[in-house]
Parts: C-alpha cells; structure tokens; sequence
C-alpha cells in the first residue's frame, strides 16, 4: 500500500474513489499524450486514485518573458498617456512658443508700447489657398498626409547626410514634430528631448487631424522679426492676409521656417528670395507645380518700409509694465492694458525738454494728477541712447525742496505761515549753516523765510520741532527712501526719487496724504493689508492752506518766480552744492510736476538752480498742458497790446495836454502830467506803483544750496 502523503503525483482530489478500469485508462490516455507528470500506474491495493482533472502543462520560457514584457508595456502606456495629458494638453498647441505679449495703451485706448512678440490671429489651413499649404508641404514635409507623426524615411535621409556631414546639417522632422517641439519642448538636441518629441506627435496625432495640427504649426512658427504666426508674417511683410498671397510669396515664408532671423527680407531680401527659389523648385518637384508655373513665379519685393511698429520700451512702459503685469494677470498669450498716459501731455513735456537747449545735463520730468496718475514721464534727453529712468530709478538730493516736509512738521506743531523765525548765524552741535546768500535779516515770518528759501531758518525749525517730526511728516507724504537721523535732512541731503517727491507735493494738492502713484486704470483693488497700512488721512485745514500759501509765496513772490503763470500756482525750488541737482516742483490746477536737472555721474553744473532751467521747463510744460499763458508770455501780450493801442492813437487828434512827466526838486515828490490830469504823489510811492513788483531782496534772494 503505497502512502498518500509520499506519492510523488499526489491526487488533486484525493477524496473521489475511481475504479481501477477507469485510472487505468486515464494513465493511457496521458501516456499517448506524453505528459512529462503523467499519472502513476494504479495499484491494486491503493486507497486512492488520481481524479479526472488533466495535469497542467508548464508554459514555455520564452512564453512568460513575452506575458511580462506585455504587461509592463502596458503600465508605461497608462503613465506615458496620464504624463502628457498633464504636460502636452491640446490647448497648448495653440499657444505660440513666445513670452507674454502685453500691449500698452493711452488713457484714450491709443497703442502706445508693446512688449513681446507680434503675434498674429490663428489660420485655419483648409480656408488657405492650396498653393500656401503646398509651399510648406513641399519644404518641410511631403509625406504629411501618409505619416502617423513621424517619417522613418525622412530619419534615415537625415541620419544619412548628417553622418556624411559629420555633424547635424539636416533635420528629420515632420511637420508635428516640429509642432510639438514648438508648442511643448526647448530647443536642445539631446536624445532625450527627441524622444519626448516623438511621442507627443504620437499624441497630437491621435487627437487632432491633418487639417488640425497644419492650421496650428502654421499659427505659430516664427518668421523672423520677432514675428510669430502666418497671419501676422504676410501683413508685416507684404501688408495682406494669408488668404490673398500668391505663389511667390507663400514660397518666400514657407522657405523663412529654415532660418527665420538670418533669412528675414526685412534685412535679407537676396537670401529670402534664394530660399524662394528653392522653395518654388521643391513645389514643382512634389508635383504641386507645374515646370511652367514654376518658372513663371517672380522674385517677391516685402514692404519698402516696415509697418509702423510700436516701441518696446519707453520711460513710461518700462515703469509701468509690472503694474500692467499685475493688472492683466496670467498672460499667456497676447494683452492689452490700459494705462493713465495722456498722449497730448507726454508730448508737450517732451517738446518742453527738448526746447530747455540742455547739453550735456540730464533731465527727468513726472506730471500726475493730485490722486497720483502718471499723465506724462520724461527719464531722459533720448531712451535710445539711455533707457535709464532718472525719474524713478535715479536717488539724487532734493536740495531745499525737501523743506516741504521740515515746514509741515512746523505748522503741524502749531505754527503759521505769520510765525516768526530767527534769521540769524546758527551753530547746531557743531554744524554751521549759512545762507546761500550770506545775508540774515533778523526774525523774519516762516512764509518770507519759505519764499527766501532761507537754510538757517529751516535749520532752525527742525532743531525746534525735531529731526523725528520732519522725518514723520516725510514719511506720510509718501518718501520711502532712508533718511538720515540729524538735522542737515533740513537742506535736503538725503536722497529720494523725482516720482516720490512729486507725489509728496500731490498730497498737500489734494489735502489726502499719502498719495499713491499708479500709471493702470482699473488697476486690481489692494488688498485688505495693503489697504489697511497704506490708507488715506486727511490733512487738517489750516495745515493744509498754511502749506499753500507757503508754496505760493515761493513760487510768486520767491526763488520759483522764473516758473509763475497766469493762473493760480504752487511750487518749490531745491538746488544742491555746486548746483549738481536741481529741482522745480509744483501744481498748478489739477496737474502736479516736478522737473530735475543734473548730470549722471553727479558732478558740478556752475550756475545751475532750480530757479534757471528747471522753473523754465516746468513753465513752458504747464503752458501747453493746461493751456495757459506765461507771467513771461502775459506781459508780452499786454506790451504787444499797448503798441498796437500806441499805434492806433497816432491817427486821432493831438491831446490839449502832452503827457509830462517831472519831479519837483527838493521836494521828494513826483509830478505828473497827461489826460488824466495832473497827479502829485510821494517819489517812493510813484516808483512802487510803476515797477510793480516788491523790491529785488524780497521777491528773487540768489538760489539755495548746502
């Protein structure tokens, strides 16, 4: 009795009992099989028999390594589909291979700047005429129809010239690949990016159709000059659609793929319209032309002058682009913001700069509206030569214009424009200032010492109110830039930017400080931090209109008088040592301006004042912005009335009385005789009313400095 448990071909199913008959002809039947485990002979005496199932029959090896090859083969199908729905997705294909594009324009929705490529509106290829399509089938790939993504003929026709080349000279690429390498991969030539190529045009072709993936390579390849997209390339160069090009000129496009910054015609005409007749040559060669068609096709001429192109950059653009970022936010292709520029004032301030007759000085100009929109931006004499913004990047010393902030901080202590102030020689801890003039007049009110632009007496006031309250009031009209903890920040010795300190004389304009200088309209709302900490605050009336009439005494009747208008005007002088900056800066209605004149490399400008050349471009800016006149230009107008009343009179009958003018000797006294009869007045009284103006020494003392 054999075992069951050491039978070497134990049953399966030991607990059914065959008889003999029938296990022994199950041991035939796998005998005549060739079983290699066939089961055992039966024995008489054995308690158990095989059951009816069959042994199972080993896989062969090579049968295992195929299941499993097929199973991982799988696996990496799922992950490489998941892997480009996430990193290849169709809408990308649209997108051409280039930075965000932002258009720039004016308050009036005129382009002014653009930033990024030109890119044109998508092509549908099945709207093309056929020759267009059959210009790029010709060059770039004539088996497009017939292929799933690639061309194992055009790899091994480039695998074979390259290597006789003995480097890379020609490309293998079909039309989607090029597509994908546009749309979803960089240029390098690793063996892994061409792989990563190939299987996205897998992908785009089990998408997409034909027509499809043709329309989409052909609306965003490049042509050179920064010009992306067909639509785009016939208008740069030929000025029409797509729709309307003729056989030459698909052909020079179609041949600018190759090369599109050396074979541009803007600058290449001679190589674009070799590689036109190269192009023509392939059409007639895939059968798309005829050889008569061929030869009839012309060499093409591109536009004699580019379209007019807008700038890439300016002041203003460059200033305001990360706003303009900001407001547009994720640009993925193409967009357009609006900013608060005004055409007609950034003209005039230019026109104003280049009247100044400057030489070798730099200039920087800022107008805005008292709620701090940028209307105009002048950062240098020529951005093409430096785009250097010395009206927002430049850090130069505002001379006396920075004693806004040490007025401010007076009056909001609890003093008048009518308080009085010591005009005398000061010693303050060893620092001595001195009038620029070398003249004091005793104790004189804060307006004439404002007007006079006098550096003793803001000494003065910040020693009696503290360096940490002008600091204060500097810092809430908006300066952020440091400022030193000692008392010569009086005169102006810390550094700030011309954008900064023209918003400053914008927030006494508009009685809310700070002042918040933006050049987007419908800019994004701050945020509730960014709101809560830079919140406006009214400044007090009677601070407000003391810092009004301070500004107008300095203006009207002080340093600033070379800048005085017809109309009501506020504004400040700041000139630094040996005039190496100088500033005007002042309002007018509801334009606020500052002006700086100096070199970039800092040094001296002798005779140089921000009462000169500066109040003078200030002036002749506020002129043709606001469109008033002069002081300069009223007077010429009433002298030029006066001739022509002068004129007229010389036709009417001779006066009774000749007009005489006389002064009675000893007397003190003038004596005066015309129509109007005889007038008597005292001499001083009479010279007063004639000349008008207050005495040189109280109207114009010489200009400020360290």
């Amino acid at each position: 009795m054999t075992d069951r448990w050491s039978d070497p071909h134990p049953p399966m199913r030991p607990d059914l009992d065959l008889d003999r008959p029938t296990a022994r002809l199950r041991y035939a039947y796998d005998r005549a099989l060739g079983n290699d485990r066939p089961y055992p002979e039966p024995d008489a005496d054995a308690p158990f028999y095989p059951d009816l199932e069959p042994a199972r029959v080993p896989r062969r090896p090579w049968m295992r390594w195929f299941m499993r090859g097929l199973g991982v083969a799988i696996v990496l199908l799922v992950v490489a589909i998941v892997w480009l729905a996430f990193t290849a997705p169709l809408s990308r294909s649209l997108q051409p291979p280039t930075p965000p594009s932002i258009t720039l324009t004016a308050a009036d929705g005129t382009p002014i700047a653009r930033r990024g490529a030109v890119i044109g509106k998508p092509v549908d290829a099945s709207k093309l005429p056929p020759h267009v399509r059959e210009a790029f089938l010709a060059i770039e790939d004539r088996g497009f129809y017939s292929h799933w993504g690639i061309s194992p003929k055009g790899i091994a026709r480039a695998a074979w010239s390259n290597l006789g080349a003995g480097g890379v000279r020609q490309g293998g690429s079909t039309i989607t690949q090029q597509l994908a390498k546009n749309a979803f991969l960089d240029s390098d030539r690793t063996a892994a990016r061409k792989l990563r190529e190939v299987m996205i045009a897998f992908w785009l072709e089990a998408w997409l159709t034909k027509n499809e993936i043709l329309s989409r390579y052909l609306s965003n390849v490049y042509f050179g000059d920064n010009v992306y997209g067909m639509r785009a390339a016939a208008k740069h160069y030929f000025g029409r659609t797509p729709e309307r090009l003729n056989v030459g000129q698909a052909a020079m496009l179609a041949g600018l793929v190759k090369a599109p910054s050396r074979l541009a015609p803007t600058g290449n005409l001679a190589g674009a319209r070799k590689r036109q007749a190269v192009v023509v040559a392939a059409m007639a060669d895939a059968g798309f032309l005829t050889p008569g068609e061929a030869r009839a096709v012309q060499p093409q001429r591109v536009l004699a002058t580019r379209p007019a192109q807008l700038p890439s950059g300016t002041y203003f653009a460059d200033w305001v682009l990360p706003e303009a970022r900001d407001a547009a936010g994720e640009v993925k292709s193409e967009s357009t913001v609006r900013t608060t520029l005004d055409r007609d004032m950034q003209r005039a301030a230019e026109a104003a700069v280049k009247r100044a007759g400057l030489r070798e000085a730099q200039v920087a100009l800022v107008a805005m509206r008292p709620d701090g929109r940028v209307v105009a931006m002048v950062g240098g004499k020529d951005y093409r030569k430096s785009s250097f913004n010395r009206a927002t990047q430049a850090r130069r010393q505002p001379g006396s214009a920075f004693k806004l902030f040490v007025y401010l901080a007076a009056l909001r202590s609890g003093m008048t424009p009518s308080s009085t102030v010591e005009d005398s020689p000061l010693d303050f801890a060893g620092w001595k200032p001195k009038n620029d003039d070398g003249r004091y007049l005793g104790e004189i009110s804060l307006q004439r010492a404002f007007a006079r632009s006098c550096n003793v007496c803001a000494a003065r006031l910040t020693q009696q109110v503290g360096v940490k309250a002008v600091i204060k009031a500097a810092r809430d009209l908006g300066i952020s830039t440091p400022i030193a903890n000692e008392a010569t920040i009086s005169l102006g010795t810390s550094t700030v930017s011309l954008l900064e300190l023209t918003a400053a004389y914008a927030a006494v304009a508009d009685g809310r400080y700070p002042v918040r200088t933006h050049g987007v309209l419908d800019a994004k709302e701050p945020g509730w931090l960014e709101a809560f900490t830079g919140r406006q605050r009214g400044m007090d009336d009677e601070v407000e209109e003391g810092m009004k009439a301070l500004l107008d005494s300095s203006l009207n009747r002080g340093t600033g008088m070379e800048a005085a208008l017809s109309v009501p005007a506020w504004g400040k002088t700041g000139t630094t040592q040996d005039g190496r900056d100088a500033l005007f800066v002042g309002w007018a209605k509801d334009l606020v301006v500052g002006v700086w004149v100096g070199n970039d490399d800092n040094t001296p400008n002798p005779g140089l004042h921000g009462g000169g050349v500066p109040a003078r471009i200030w002036r002749d800016f506020m002129g043709q912005a606001l469109g008033v006149q002069t002081r300069a230009g009223a007077r010429a107008a009433a002298a030029a009335e006066a001739a022509d009343a002068e004129a007229e009179s010389e036709n009417e009958t001779e006066p009774l009385l000749p007009d005489v003018t006389g002064e009675l000797e000893g007397l003190g006294i003038d004596l005066r005789l015309d129509r109007d009869g005889i007038s008597i007045g005292p001499r001083e009284e009479r010279r007063r009313e004639e000349e008008g103006p207050p005495p040189r020494e109280e109207r114009r003392p010489p200009e400020d400095e360290f």
